[in-house]
């Protein structure tokens, strides 16, 4: 990258609670979290040039559109200052990160607010999941399916067994894991659950607790540029974005696994995008200690193991089997429980990823700190990885 792009600070909401119980909207949750992350970040609200906000779902859940214009209806000193919302299914998180760095890049503006935000439980759960089925094709595919999602990554499940073959305990593997390091994230949404025994089918092959959770909350970044930690000596960043790889194809999860039978990854544009992060970051998968990935389903973190190269394709169980992924292993994956154990606003998910990469790096991830982590990626994935989002971040060296 020609010019730095650095995360100052950031917020995460609390991802157990229930904001429509509380009686909370969406301006209450962006007041919460635009006031939180400037005050992690140290920014006063007069020193935003921009605001970008992630939201998927505002007018299903909560009839609330506009939502760029949101942060300045809660904080005055954001009125007057340019913003925009950003969707792209899970993906809009990710993609108003990628929005602001081109405007931080570009000369723009030297600081940005970045927001994630999402309000799901304003409905009942099978409403809840017909809105996130907006995000595939709409009446192309999934019309059998009583849940879009779940059937749809059922799909991927059922083509890596047909290619590869594949064992569901390696699928029940990747959900005790991220269920289990969301017992040391204080935020998490699933770290006080105790789980049973029953896991009864949702959709295909995919079972309960293969499933990411239905969420209310949101995160946030300040990123700056190098310009601006010149201009302000005693700034602290706490990472920074080295690379970025995004990739965009068509809505279509047949679309998908037919252009592909003949590649050996089952999904090559989201290795594609992985490696358009490394070759900008200009490291390879070993230089990296950790990743946060998009378990929205077991199947989806499979899939994320072997396409960020961690094994061969279709060799995930391997990485699964010697503890790979584990905290402690080669490559820890979600140590923060990821979507499964830590929760999924949709559009709160790639900030909040982001966010926890510039912890572990920054060593600031408390208890569940990979030990030593020094650059760090993430991939975010929109509908069937329609839209795919990968970054890569460091401790960097500030540019004084």
């Amino acid at each position: 990258m020609n010019s730095g792009v650095w995360i100052l600070g950031g917020y995460q909401s609390d991802f157990a609670r229930n904001l429509h119980r509380e009686g909370a909207d969406f301006a209450v949750l962006t007041a919460e979290v635009v006031r939180e992350t400037l005050t992690a970040a140290k920014v006063p609200g007069a020193a935003v040039g921009v605001v970008h906000v992630g939201n998927a779902f505002g007018e299903m859940f909560a009839s609330q559109g506009h939502l760029g214009a949101m942060p300045a209806t809660v904080e005055d000193q954001l009125w007057d200052v340019p913003a925009a919302r950003h969707e792209a299914a899970c993906a809009s998180g990710s993609i108003a990160v990628l929005a602001a760095i081109a405007d931080l890049r570009a000369g723009n503006y030297d600081c940005a607010l970045v927001l994630g935000l999402e309000l799901e439980k304003t409905v009942p759960g099978d409403t809840a999941a017909r809105h996130l089925g907006a995000a595939a094709w709409t009446g192309q595919e999934g019309t059998e399916a009583t849940f879009m999602w779940p059937h749809m990554f059922s799909r991927i499940a059922d083509e890596y067994d047909r290619r590869y073959g594949l064992d569901d305990q390696h699928l029940d593997a990747i959900s005790a894991l991220n269920h289990a390091n969301a017992k040391a994230n204080p935020n998490a949404q699933t770290r006080d659950w105790t789980l049973g025994a029953d896991n009864p089918v949702v959709e295909g092959r995919i079972r309960r607790l293969d499933c990411s959770q239905m969420t209310d909350g949101g995160a946030g970044v300040v990123l700056v540029t190098d310009g601006y930690l010149r201009e302000h000596p005693d700034t602290r960043p706490l990472a920074r974005i080295d690379g970025w790889g995004h990739r965009t194809v068509g809505l279509g999860l047949q679309q998908k696994l037919d252009r592909s039978a003949a590649d050996p990854y089952v999904l090559p544009h989201v290795r594609q995008a992985v490696l358009d992060a490394f070759g900008r970051a200009r490291v390879t998968l070993d230089d990296v200690d950790g990743f946060e990935v998009h378990d929205c389903f077991t199947p989806s973190e499979y899939l994320a193991i072997d396409h960020i190269g961690l094994t061969g394709p279709g060799e995930s169980w391997k990485a699964i089997e010697n503890g790979k992924i584990e905290i402690g292993g080669t490559l820890p994956i979600n140590p923060s429980g990821g979507l499964i154990g830590g929760g999924h606003p949709v559009g709160a998910t790639g900030v909040r990823m982001l966010l926890d990469a510039a912890k572990q790096v920054s060593g600031t991830a408390g208890d569940y700190q990979v030990d030593g982590a020094t650059t760090f990626g993430t991939l975010n994935f929109g509908g069937s990885t329609a839209t795919t989002v990968s970054f890569v971040v460091s401790q960097g060296l500030s540019c004084r």
